[in-house]
């Protein structure tokens, strides 16, 4: 499914309201929820935020397009309070710098990084970068585009993001920051990352005296988690309930190692040829520091916001994350969103208001895990901790497999150097 997104004028909202270009309104009977200053109906393509392709196979910088490997989401071009935004970004990247310069990255191997970039084509029309050769784009997005690669030291493919540094300079997404700040960002927390329910980062390729950059990552070649599974049916219980494990299994990595990814939907999870799911698009997570997740900018996905968020409140992180996640469960189980206007307007005023509908014969167990995670108050919804625990979660599969990461590694092996 591809779906291209639309910016709507400039925001006249302040906090993440106004990322979408709207106003904030106080309603009768109801919690006070986000108006848009246009009375036309919008296009669900607004709302639903996915991919198209475009025409350009070379420079693909025409407008706002995803992919799988995101390259960035601008849907937060209005950035909220500009005097808070900065601050906001500021923390996330010197939080990351104290941690690479502490070592405190949780990899058994460091992302290589290549500072010479050769470029080619054969008389066939074959076009390589250093040691990869191209074989077609899998995708489009604001920032650049993705291509598929084939190593020729390992034969294996490989996605790359292509970016022109140039044009990440010029590209503003805040008053005081441009595209290449989350493109930086998003490259530096995937470099700390290492997770096998996480789409990993191999190598950055980046010649100083050259305009390109390049981002390259695992291939995953299997769909989307959500691929085909429309109305009138999504992927059936059992195999909502093993992704939603490895899903869970990744977000409480990411978590855990304070880092809020910001967009968890069905087009950013990719699914293995063994079914194993893997949580891709970094360009708009945040790190914190200690358990302050404590969150202004809020880009991510209309349709997948939490009702905080639309608010314009103040939000934590972790929490936003975690209703994305039920947003994201809801679409696998039943094909299509639990809150969905016609509007931007529309769409938030029911992510604030309206009660979650779900079908009288669901299973008991998986309906008050959906109620749980789409609580509107963010105090009173479950953590992932509760969702890793919760009966339908762990079914027959047993609880989710704690995964040992590099960190913990290190820490027992000290441990035990001192004992």
């Amino acid at each position: 499914m591809f779906i291209k997104r639309y910016f709507i004028g400039t925001a006249t909202g302040m906090g993440c309201c106004g990322c979408f270009g709207f106003s904030l309104a106080k309603r009768s009977k109801k919690m006070a929820g986000p108006t848009v200053p246009y009375g036309n109906r919008l296009s669900h393509e607004l709302l639903l935020d996915e991919d198209i392709e475009d025409e350009d196979d070379d420079c693909s910088y025409n407008g706002d397009i995803t992919d799988t490997y995101d390259d960035g989401d601008v849907t937060d071009t209005g950035n909220g309070d500009d005097s808070e935004l900065p601050v906001t970004v500021k923390r996330s990247e010197d939080i990351i710098l104290y941690r690479t310069q502490n070592g405190l990255i949780c990899r058994e191997f460091p992302v290589k990084e290549t500072r010479t970039v050769i470029r080619s084509e054969d008389e066939d029309g074959i076009k390589t970068v250093n040691e990869y050769i191209r074989e077609y784009k899998i995708g489009s997005g604001s920032y650049g585009k993705v291509v598929l690669y084939r190593s020729r030291v390992d034969g294996k493919h490989y996605a790359i993001k292509a970016f022109h540094k140039s044009h990440l300079l010029k590209l503003r997404v805040a008053p005081s920051e441009t595209a290449m700040g989350d493109v930086l960002r998003e490259v530096s927390i995937m470099k700390m990352l290492e997770h096998p329910n996480i789409v990993n980062l191999v190598e950055v390729i980046d010649d100083p005296t050259m305009d390109y950059f390049y981002m390259v990552l695992e291939y995953v070649e299997g769909k989307w988690v959500c691929e085909g599974s429309g109305p009138p049916g999504g992927l059936g219980d059992d195999i909502a309930q093993k992704y939603l494990r490895d899903v869970v299994s990744g977000l409480m990595y990411l978590h855990a190692h304070n880092i809020v990814h910001g967009d968890i939907k069905p087009d950013n999870l990719l699914v293995t040829g063994t079914g194993t799911v893997k949580i891709g698009d970094f360009s708009v997570s945040q790190v914190f520091q200690d358990d302050n997740d404590e969150l202004r900018r809020s880009p991510g996905t209309p349709v997948f916001t939490a009702p905080e968020c639309c608010l314009g409140l103040t939000y934590h992180g972790k929490a936003a994350d975690t209703w994305a996640l039920g947003v994201t469960l809801y679409c696998m189980v039943l094909g299509n969103y639990p809150f969905l206007g016609d509007t931007l307007q529309d769409t938030y005023d029911r992510i604030v208001n309206d009660e979650i509908a779900l079908p009288p014969d669901m299973n008991p167990l998986l309906k008050s895990l959906i109620e749980g995670l789409l609580c509107k108050d963010p105090r009173q919804r479950l953590s992932l901790e509760n969702v890793a625990d919760h009966p339908w979660v762990v079914g027959k599969q047993g609880p989710i497999p704690q995964y040992i990461c590099c960190c913990k590694r290190n820490k027992v092996g000290e441990r035990s150097e001192m004992l």
